[in-house]
């Protein structure tokens, strides 16, 4: 089965250089590595692998970044992988993800087991990452567990299941919750399953990230929107968005030194006022 390994990336050219270097200790290489940025400053000079390395420019903002790259892809190969410019795979992660599509003709999208997220923290430097791989030792446990999504730093998706399916471009930049609503949508096709053999380390690396205001907006409005779209289950996504409205509420007024809390707060009351007078529109955050 031919892989092919996507990266959306934007203002991360030293990680892209990074991940790329990551990817040759595979023991099964990609096919081929798509890079997809608005254009050539955000990728490094001199790319030379031994696997072959494309790029594709024109769109910014993680979902239409990702489709530009899918509309190269979808055709040419049979397994398509998805990672953050921030996350690191352990060596036999496509070996692994291979496996698993061969294995296992019903699966649609396979997730990894994320060992650390700096997403979550003040974020995780490389040498961290691969510390953290490290000292994981070997994983032999390869039975997949059903999900209702795959997290998107780190998701493989069998080509032939995605036809016309595409990320929906309506969430905007960071497109948050886009991989909650892609590979659900993909749950109508095949099952969706995490393998905890198949793993990595997702650093959470802040630049490049849109502002606290314009993030919680997000926080709130993408949910109402993927409630309404009927990707996202209503008691999950009322979970996710009260969750995260009452982290900002609580932490406004001693926030961490790595999170914008007010300004995600400001972004949370915004929308609620916006969904309160019937306005859903995640897109609204490029007018913040």
């Amino acid at each position: 089965m031919k892989v092919v390994v996507i990266v959306a990336t934007f203002g991360r050219t030293e990680q892209v250089a990074r991940l790329l270097a990551q990817l040759e200790r595979q023991t099964r290489l990609p096919d081929a590595v798509i890079i997809s940025a608005p254009d050539t400053n955000h990728v490094p000079n001199n790319i030379a692998c031994r696997f072959p390395v494309s790029c594709v420019f024109g769109k910014t903002g993680l979902p239409a970044q990702r489709n530009i790259a899918l509309d190269v892809a979808v055709d040419r190969f049979d397994i398509i992988t998805f990672f953050d410019d921030d996350f690191i795979p352990a060596d036999d992660y496509l070996d692994g993800v291979s496996r698993a599509f061969m294995q296992q003709p019903d699966w649609a999208v396979v997730t990894g087991n994320v060992l650390k997220d700096g997403a979550t923290t003040a974020g995780l430097t490389w040498e961290e990452g691969i510390q953290a791989l490290r000292e994981a030792g070997t994983a032999t446990e390869a039975r997949g567990v059903d999900q209702l999504s795959a997290y998107g730093c780190n998701m493989s998706i069998r080509a032939a299941f995605i036809g016309g399916l595409r990320f929906d471009e309506r969430l905007v930049l960071y497109g948050w919750q886009e991989d909650v609503d892609f590979t659900s949508r993909l749950r109508a096709r095949g099952r969706v399953v995490a393998v905890q053999s198949i793993r990595g380390v997702h650093l959470g690396v802040k630049s490049g990230r849109v502002s606290g205001v314009r993030f919680g907006y997000s926080q709130v409005a993408n949910p109402i929107y993927l409630i309404r779209k009927g990707s996202v289950p209503l008691p999950i996504g009322l979970k996710l968005m009260s969750k995260n409205l009452l982290a900002n509420l609580a932490r406004s007024l001693w926030p961490e030194s790595y999170i914008d809390r007010r300004g995600r707060l400001r972004g949370n009351l915004l929308a609620l006022s916006h969904v309160a007078r019937g306005r859903v529109e995640p897109e609204y955050i490029l007018e913040i």
